[in-house]
């Protein structure tokens, strides 16, 4: 279904160390520049239709609605000069944008 880098799951955790009872949760929502934009966040609980995924030490969390967009889909996280970042790589996506958050669809 989903798949998180080792490097990905270190930051996640990092983040989520502050906060331990804290839940992360992925989603896809409307918007960005090639019509929609991964979205990433912390929770405090499961509400009704979440698909909660076990991903190594990180549970993941995704709403209904989002699953159907983010199968197949590779988290990772990397540092450069101009500072660190979640990378997406997305199969289903057919179009992306330069920053690398926003996708397209088919379907959508």
């Amino acid at each position: 279904m989903i798949h998180l880098s080792q490097a990905a799951i270190s930051e996640i955790g990092r983040i989520k160390s502050k906060q331990p009872n804290i839940l992360f949760r992925l989603a896809v929502k409307p918007g960005g520049c090639s019509g929609l934009f991964y979205d990433m966040s912390f929770d405090e609980a499961i509400k009704v239709g979440d698909q909660v995924f076990d991903l190594d030490e990180i549970q993941v969390v995704i709403d209904a609605t989002s699953v159907n967009y983010l199968n197949g889909l590779r988290v990772d996280y990397s540092e450069d000069l101009m500072g660190g970042g979640f990378r997406f790589h997305n199969p289903q996506a057919i179009a992306t944008c330069s920053c690398g958050n926003s996708f397209y669809i088919n379907n959508h």
